[in-house]
């Protein structure tokens, strides 16, 4: 449960980490550096950092056993989580050695109208005894990054200066501060139990160990009588404004919180106003909808409104999990369209994180040798690249370079965000104050990546990765990336030309004034239009081919290999586990020239192509579609998104197959036990614009809304709002 502010993962309150519960809490933005020695390379990696847990709550009876539900008779079992006002719900009976029964019902939320808030409420009934019952709540600090099992022999320790403080009879605090970045973050919990609106006798004793402060409670059941324990955290951190320290901020802030039921009716609220800008409605296929918005909701307890004050991006796999250690990529790109339309102050709060670190990308750009602005294709706290060095295969057990800093294709995803984050919006104050800044820093650096072929009278762009991330390299050189992907060189003359866009739009006195900044000339400019023009683009047989070269690997035997192993999602581990290189196959982990077709339309495409002097067929866009499916491992969550995106309108059997695979990414974990590392973010997002701008064929073209909807008559009739231009249309 999250609030975009942090978040915790589901774990049971009484659970320590294992293979089962992972406890994990994540502040948005809270990253920490360590060292570490990977296969003889002394490296450094940032992590979101996994914070003191504030969960821990259990009980037992008399002197017996602690609550341990493997070591009980399970009389029943069900957990909910209610969508609408972000509850989770866990409800159970059990039986003891001693026969006693016993029913527990728990609900925790992570305020939304509250960023610094959570809240846990267990409610105890004895069914059939009566006596003691001793209550264990704590916050403990014993915590490390330990929730990937590729990254459980690195480097994991993050915390340290654990303080503790007990604050009043049932109140705690506990301070710590993060390693190397230094962020203080303080939690205060106060534990408190109750027979219906009164409160029970008890006696609490402190609870002061060397990773945990807390308190024991004793008080006496009787049969069928309710025990309600009432849990109320607050989480501060270093980062924030307007607290003068985290310790004193956590604890003034819980001094001012009043009983559950208050403060989870106010989170209800805030949740019913944001479900106003958000919501999804057809009428059939509720199981759909449930997951739509189940994606949603996780969507929104990423980012949301209480990001707009926070310099967060948006972690790959949400606050949700250590998967890619919390890094921020490319996935925006399939996030912003769903927040756009629906939350877009969100969106404009969000590409600042990218502005702010406009001079890190300016600095990497220029140590590389080139000009403008390069992005890192995984981001933490500053914008300096965090992709590792090594990647570890848990299939050989082998450490491999890593080559997935040349995807500067990353470059291309945030100037496409911020040309249609303002075309929705129309926010030209952004703009005139950060986008337009990017964007031509980030054409700037295109410009200068190309470089002139004398031979062709073209400019190419080599040694990068593209989307599909299995092509790192050529077979003879793996590691150096790939010549004249077609995605990143068209996509390049696709920010050039909208980098100029935006630099007509702005007033005269504006423009002078950037260009004087960016020291832009009229020569430059000139320049700019000429790469736009002689960009290359490789072909074969009448297609765009993925890059150079491509056509002259071998073919893969795909049917040999879905026999053998049955799911090749992830082909280059299966391949590089049999002393094979990927990268010698027409083999694809996602979609790659196909980008193009998810990203512009049909005109958009062309026109570009007919600028460079290139011409596609419209005839053979089916082929090149039918060409690069049959050669593609779908080993991203995206992967779906993007393909049932492009057959939407030609194969529509074959889109609904995809859709109904992206609905599924998490919650089947179809990844193979990736969604306990983390949710899929973008995918989840995909999922909702999949109904949002695909079925419904909403563009924005110009000025307008375009409407050319395929949408699936089966599911019913669709209703969503949309915010364009300040306008609410429903």
């Amino acid at each position: 449960m999250g609030n975009g502010y942090f978040a915790t993962r589901g774990a049971a309150p009484e659970s320590k980490a294992g293979q089962v519960h992972y406890p994990g809490t994540y502040a948005a933005g809270v990253y920490n550096r360590l060292d570490d020695l990977v296969a003889g390379t002394r490296t450094a990696h940032e992590s979101l950092v996994n914070l003191p847990n504030w969960l821990p709550l259990t009980f037992r009876i008399g002197d017996g056993d602690w609550l341990d539900l493997d070591a009980v008779t399970l009389l029943s079992y069900r957990q909910t989580l209610d969508l609408r006002g972000a509850v989770l719900t866990r409800e159970l009976t059990y039986r003891d050695d001693a026969g006693r029964t016993t029913s527990i019902t728990q609900h925790r939320f992570v305020a939304m109208n509250q960023v610094h808030v959570a809240a846990l409420q267990t409610t105890v009934v004895a069914q059939d005894w009566e006596g003691t019952i001793e209550i264990r709540s704590t916050l403990d600090g014993d915590v490390r990054n330990s929730g990937v099992e590729r990254y459980r022999d690195l480097a994991s320790n993050h915390l340290q200066g654990l303080e503790k403080v007990a604050l009043s009879e049932n109140s705690v605090l506990m301070s710590v501060e993060t390693t190397q970045s230094k962020i203080p973050v303080a939690l205060a919990a106060r534990t408190s139990v109750w027979h219906g609106d009164a409160p029970a006798p008890a006696t609490y004793r402190l609870l002061d160990e060397e990773f945990e402060i807390g308190h024991q409670i004793f008080a006496d059941l009787k049969p069928g009588q309710p025990l309600t324990v009432e849990k109320i955290v607050t989480l501060v951190t270093g980062r924030d404004v307007a607290t003068s320290h985290p310790s004193t901020g956590a604890e003034r802030r819980l001094a001012r919180q009043g009983r559950f039921a208050e403060t989870c009716a106010a989170h209800r609220l805030a949740w019913a106003h944001l479900w106003e800008r958000v919501s999804i409605e057809f009428s059939n296929h509720t199981e759909e909808l449930r997951v739509l918005r189940l994606h949603l909701l996780h969507l929104l307890q990423t980012v949301s409104y209480n990001s707009e004050e926070l310099d967060v991006g948006v972690p790959a796999r949400g606050l949700h999990g250590e998967a890619y250690r919390g890094h921020i990529f490319w996935d925006e790109l399939f996030i912003f369209p769903v927040l756009n339309l629906r939350v877009p102050t969100v969106t404009r709060s969000l590409l600042r994180y990218r502005h702010r670190r406009l001079v890190e990308a300016r600095g990497a750009a220029k140590l590389a040798g080139y000009r403008g602005a390069m992005y890192p294709w995984q981001s933490g706290s500053d914008g300096r690249e965090e992709s590792p060095e090594q990647h570890l295969n848990p299939r050989s057990g082998r450490w491999r370079p890593d080559a997935s800093h040349r995807a500067h294709h990353i470059g291309i995803a945030v100037a496409y965000n911020v040309w249609n984050f303002y075309q929705v919006t129309g926010d030209l104050a952004y703009m005139i104050d950060y986008g337009t800044e990017m964007m031509a820093e980030i054409a700037r650096f295109w410009v200068s990546r190309a470089t002139y072929d004398r031979d062709r009278d073209r400019y190419t762009i080599n040694g990068v990765i593209g989307p599909d991330e299995f092509h790192s390299g050529y077979p003879d050189r793996p590691y150096d990336g790939v010549d004249n992907n077609a995605y990143t060189n068209v996509m390049a003359v696709w920010v050039i030309l909208r980098a100029i866009d935006a630099l007509q739009l702005m007033p005269l006195p504006n423009r002078l004034d950037l260009c004087e900044e960016l020291g832009l000339t009229d020569e430059e400019l000139a320049h700019w239009d000429h790469v736009s023009r002689r960009m290359f683009v490789p072909f074969h047989d009448g297609v765009i081919s993925q890059f150079e070269g491509y056509e002259q690997l071998l073919e893969l035997d795909w049917d040999a290999y879905r026999r053998r192993y049955r799911n090749i999602q992830r082909l280059d581990r299966i391949l590089e586990a049999e002393d094979d290189d990927v990268n010698r196959y027409r083999a694809s982990k996602q979609a790659d020239v196909l980008m193009l077709l998810y990203l512009l339309s049909a005109d958009e495409l062309r026109e570009l192509l007919d600028r460079l002097d290139y011409h596609l067929d419209p005839r053979r866009i089916p082929e090149m579609v039918d060409y690069y499916l049959a050669r593609t491992s779908h080993g991203s969550t995206l992967s779906a998104v993007v393909h049932g995106w492009v057959l939407a309108r030609a194969n529509r059997d074959r889109a609904l197959e995809f859709f109904q695979q992206v609905l599924k990414s998490d919650i089947a974990d179809i990844q193979g036990g990736t969604t306990s590392e983390g949710v899929h973010l973008a995918a989840m997002a995909g999922s909702v614009d999949f109904v949002q701008r695909c079925f419904t064929g909403l563009e924005i073209r110009g000025d307008r809304i375009v409407l050319s909807p395929l949408w699936p008559e089966y599911l019913g009739a669709l209703g969503f709002p949309i915010h364009y231009r300040a306008t609410t249309c429903t």
